[in-house]
């Protein structure tokens, strides 16, 4: 069965890579020519978007936002001009709950089905093929996809109908993102004071503070290293999709609508390709201190 296979960002490429390694026969697409062919030098094969509709049983979308997703699926020479009743479509982006539902009844009216399916793992977790994959829909369309599910994550799990998994992605966010400012706002506290601050992450992580985005972001930190495994520019993107969806079913959220603010200076200060870890370039700059390793 051939996999149509949409966007080859960050994420797309290195996920793609590893439905090639196992062996399944993929059709892809994207804007970027030079991923499109490095995911062929690889195994693939590059196909149109109706293309992609017209001969692939199962699709996979990974793109920057619920906007591109449908653009893809519904805009002119899109996905479901040519696609095949029977076919299950799955968005892996990060996009809203009403836009994926907004696809899902698109897509049930050709008789399609379609899952939304975020991620948690960054680009590690798509290179190692050990994302946490967060899906909603109906339960025989989750099961179609479940087998490159398989192959892209260590677990999948059907949360809810269509939509649940883009809610279980805003929530993700929160506390992600949430996680990292706060912990930069105490190693900017640490580094003020002359503490080292890989001595004090060493001395914490063992306890209630230690977290996996501590032990994924503090190294990085203290090295300057802000090379994108998850850039702030699309983490902005979700925070603001965060915002917007609780604001529309009345959820106040303080603490993530200061983070969106947070996210909106680095955005001015152009550091919007930088690692999310770079969130702590906003308190460095409100302490003028930076967080490194000792001398």
């Amino acid at each position: 069965m051939k996999l149509g296979f949409i966007g080859l960002g960050i994420m797309g490429r290195p996920m793609a890579k590893n439905l090639l390694k196992a062996g399944v026969e993929l059709l892809v697409a994207d804007l970027n020519k030079e991923a499109v062919a490095d995911v062929v030098a690889a195994g693939a094969k590059e196909a149109s978007y109706t293309e992609i509709g017209g001969q692939c049983e199962r699709i996979i979308i990974m793109v920057p936002s619920g906007a591109i997703s449908k653009s893809i699926l519904f805009g002119e020479g899109g996905v479901a001009s040519t696609v095949k009743k029977g076919a299950v479509i799955c968005d892996m982006s990060s996009v809203t709950p009403v836009e994926s539902r907004e696809c899902y009844e698109g897509l049930k009216k050709l008789g399609v089905g379609f899952v939304d399916a975020p991620v948690s793992g960054g680009e590690p977790g798509a290179v190692a093929g050990s994302l946490a994959i967060m899906a909603g829909g109906d339960q025989e369309d989750f099961d179609a996809m479940k087998e490159y599910f398989d192959i892209l994550g260590n677990s999948a799990l059907l949360i809810g109908p269509s939509g649940s998994g883009s809610v279980t992605k805003l929530a993700n966010q929160i506390i992600v993102n949430n996680n990292i400012a706060i912990v930069s706002e105490a190693f900017v506290l640490v580094a003020k004071a002359g503490a080292d601050p890989e001595k004090v992450y060493q001395a914490i992580r063992g306890g209630l503070a230690g977290s996996a985005v501590l032990d994924a972001k503090i190294p990085m930190i203290i090295e300057r290293n802000f090379k994108p495994g998850g850039p702030i520019r699309i983490n902005h993107k979700d925070i603001k999709n965060v915002v917007n969806t609780a604001h529309a079913i009345d959820v106040p959220i303080p603490y993530t609508a200061q983070l969106y603010e947070i996210l909106q200076t680095l955005k001015i200060h152009g550091h919007m390709e930088d690692d999310h870890g770079g969130i702590v370039q906003y308190f460095e700059k409100l302490a003028d201190v930076e967080v490194k390793k000792a001398d």
